[in-house]
Parts: C-alpha cells; sequence; structure tokens
C-alpha cells in the first residue's frame, strides 16, 4: 500500500521510477542498521517493507511481524512476500488491545501511518506500550500544515509541521531526526535540503 495516495497498489505493477515508491523503499532500507530481535511493522501494507527487513536482517532478527487493517493487501503479503522469519496479520493499529494480542518487541517500524490516524494518541499509545524498554521506533511522517487544519491529501487526517513532529517523543529519553526528500535521508543537524517534504524519528526507549 503507498498510504500517501490511499491506493492498495501492487508494487511490481509500478514503474520502478515512481517516486512514492523509491520514498517507501528508502525507508526500510534506512532502518536495516537499527533493526534486531523481534520486530513490528505496524501498517505493512502490502509486505514489501517486511519483507525487505526480514531477508536483510535475518542474522539478526527472530521475527518481524507486518500487521495492516486491510485484509486484502494482508493477504497478497502472504501469498508474494513469504520469508520463514516474517508473518502477517490483520488488526487495527488504534486497537487498545493490540499489547495484549501481539505482546512487546525490540524495534517498531511505522512509517508513513500517523498522518491517517484519527485516534492518533491511541496510536502513539499502542506504539509506546507494544516496545520493550531500551526498544527502538523508527517513524516517519509528511510535513504539512499543522494538525487540525486541511491537507492536500484527502486520504490524511492532516500533516503535522515539524515543530509539531518534533515534540511528539518527549516520552522517549534518546532520539534522532532525520528529513528526507525521495532516496534521500540525512539527519536534521547539518541537512543541506532546501526543501524538506518529509520528517523520520529514531526514538529509543
Amino acid at each position: 500500500m503507498l498510504k500517501d495516495t490511499g491506493e492498495r497498489v501492487i508494487p511490481e505493477k509500478m514503474d520502478i521510477t515512481n517516486e512514492l515508491l523509491i520514498e517507501h523503499i528508502a525507508r526500510y532500507h534506512f532502518s536495516v542498521p537499527h533493526v534486531h530481535g523481534r520486530v513490528l511493522d505496524f501498517a505493512t501494507g502490502v509486505g514489501y517493507g517486511t519483507h525487505i527487513v526480514a531477508k536483510k536482517c535475518k542474522e539478526n532478527i527472530d521475527e518481524i511481524i507486518g500487521v495492516d487493517i486491510d485484509p486484502d493487501v494482508i493477504k497478497y503479503a502472504k501469498g508474494n512476500y513469504y520469508h520463514p522469519k516474517s508473518n502477517y496479520t490483520v488488526a487495527d493499529v488504534t486497537d487498545p488491545t493490540l499489547p495484549n494480542q501481539l505482546g512487546i518487541f525490540d524495534v517498531i517500524l511505522s512509517f508513513e501511518t500517523i498522518e491517517h490516524i484519527e485516534d492518533e494518541s491511541q496510536f502513539t499509545d499502542n506504539i509506546y506500550h507494544l516496545l520493550k524498554p531500551g526498544g527502538t521506533l523508527i517513524l516517519s511522517t509528511p510535513f504539512g500544515e499543522g494538525k487540525g487544519k486541511r491537507c492536500g491529501s484527502p486520504f490524511h487526517v492532516h500533516q503535522m509541521t515539524e515543530n509539531e513532529f518534533l515534540s511528539m517523543f518527549n516520552q522517549f529519553p534518546k532520539k534522532r531526526f532525520f528529513y528526507q526528500k525521495g532516496a534521500l535521508i540525512e539527519p536534521m543537524e547539518g541537512t543541506q535540503m532546501d526543501h524538506k517534504p518529509l520528517g523520520i524519528v529514531i526514538a529509543y526507549k
């Protein structure tokens, strides 16, 4: 799923020069050095990102679980992105019972999801309780006009400002922030980007 368009897309039917797909894939490759143990891909879509992590990190992970609310994309993921260390399940990322259902994780990935979520508080609360003490969250979102304001995408609840994004992770004692533009991801400090459309955080519980 390309969450920024609201479409459920079969990746191999896409043009490989499609920048949206390149952005999504780049985030998963960016996460690879930080992935270990038990991993959750929160809103996995059709599963290609989960599969990237499973293949690239097979020596360092125990398992990776891809969660999505859409049964059709989970069916597709199971049929097209099998790996011995991956599993896919249908679930709502705002379901308050998820920590009891899934247990806890060393690493949680959540890319281009939070801007779609009405109940943002429950979503972030779930992430915090699903993450082990000492665990790592890697989350991304596009920047926009701010919470509660209309944005260009009909599929987004809103797009937060950079300052709103930076203030979201105060419960995490250590974090690093990055900008993403296309396939390029670089630290916020010292950035040379003239336009900064997307933010990424690595937060340590």
